[in-house]
């Protein structure tokens, strides 16, 4: 197929494919889906070889959000049953973190549920950075605690934070359709604060909310402009209580196309195969692994995931191999960004923990 040789070519340049080209991988027929798994799994191979990093979510705080973030089970008047607590100590989400370390996990994501942090948060939460990286040793922290205000990126850099999460969601056009207490643009602003400040850039998107597929292609090209260091996919799980909790729009060979489009427009990104996967990819998992280099390992923030044995058996069972901590994920031009932007910020050149 030509399309899919043109996208090839220009992923293996990290050349931006147009609009057009994205689109129609959304639209080629389930006849021609190996065939787009097969020509984004080069581009895919390319730049990260058959690794797979594994990611494990700590929940510092759970619920209790005023935020109407429509497909959220913690958003303000959720009727969602999960539960809703306030910071956990620094000793439990230490204990927390270890238990995804050992499981395999390479980074630990430290989730927080709320509009953004106050100061005293990111006291909190930098405090709880500098413990696990003093027990764990090289594990990666990134952090995700809603909108930042100016210094806090800097200040959970130098605490010892590697990473920043702040997805983008869905496109401009529909962001109003799925939040109405914060804006698009407050997103991108927070995506550029963390970036801005040497922290490794992570944002990506929810399908299924009920989005067309100019909306997908939209927010994909939206996140290349942003350059995130990590895109996790993420695909609607309509929890009940929630606005969305009929939406069920997603197919297993669409979320496979989903992931192929990203993989074009974001050639040389960490692809993160994120919530939803197990519910709307079920049986194809392992199909998506030619497509992503990165996964969550265990639980999500409010939903259960796939035992962590079984994502690793997954991993094995398709050729491919978890991610060491001896080995950096992303590809050096990548690399070699992250710590320009930190040498600037800091006045001294700092080692790359990407």
């Amino acid at each position: 197929m030509d399309l899919l040789n043109t996208l090839v070519d220009k992923g293996l340049r990290r050349e931006l494919p147009t609009r057009e080209e994205a689109l129609a991988v959304l639209e080629t027929s389930d006849d021609e889906l190996l065939d787009v798994v097969a020509a984004a799994g080069k581009v895919r191979r390319q730049w990260f070889g058959r690794r797979v990093k594994l990611n494990y979510l700590v929940n510092l705080k759970s619920g209790l959000c005023p935020e109407d973030c429509s497909y959220c089970s913690q958003r303000l008047g959720s009727d969602a049953g999960i539960l809703k607590y306030t910071w956990l100590k620094k000793d439990e989400a230490v204990q927390a973190a270890e238990a995804g370390v050992q499981g395999g996990a390479k980074r630990v994501c430290l989730v927080a549920s709320g509009r953004g942090p106050t100061d005293r948060d990111i006291t909190r939460v930098s405090e709880t950075i500098s413990a696990i990286k003093e027990h764990s040793g090289d594990v990666e922290v990134c952090a995700c605690l809603g909108l930042l205000s100016d210094g806090q990126a800097e200040r959970l850099r130098e605490a010892g934070a590697d990473a920043y999460n702040h997805n983008l969601n869905t496109s401009e056009a529909t962001y109003g359709d799925i939040c109405t207490t914060h804006g698009y643009e407050d997103r991108v602003a927070t995506v550029r604060q963390a970036r801005g400040a040497g922290l490794s850039a992570c944002s990506g998107l929810i399908a299924g909310m009920g989005e067309s597929h100019k909306d997908l292609v939209d927010v994909a090209f939206a996140l290349r402009e942003l350059n995130p260091d990590s895109v996790p996919v993420n695909f609607l799980i309509p929890f009940e209580g929630t606005p969305l909790e009929k939406e069920w729009n997603l197919t297993q060979q669409h979320a496979l196309r989903i992931l192929a489009m990203v993989r074009f427009v974001c050639p040389d990104a960490e692809v993160r195969l994120a919530g939803g996967r197990e519910v709307h990819l079920r049986s194809l998992q392992p199909l998506a692994l030619h497509l992503a280099n990165s996964i969550f390992l265990g639980d999500y923030l409010t939903s259960e995931g796939q035992a962590g044995k079984a994502d690793l058996d997954m991993i094995a069972d398709a050729g491919f191999e978890v991610e060491g901590t001896d080995t950096t994920t992303l590809p050096e031009h990548r690399v070699d960004e992250l710590v320009s932007v930190r040498r600037r910020g800091a006045g001294t050149e700092l080692p790359p923990n990407a």
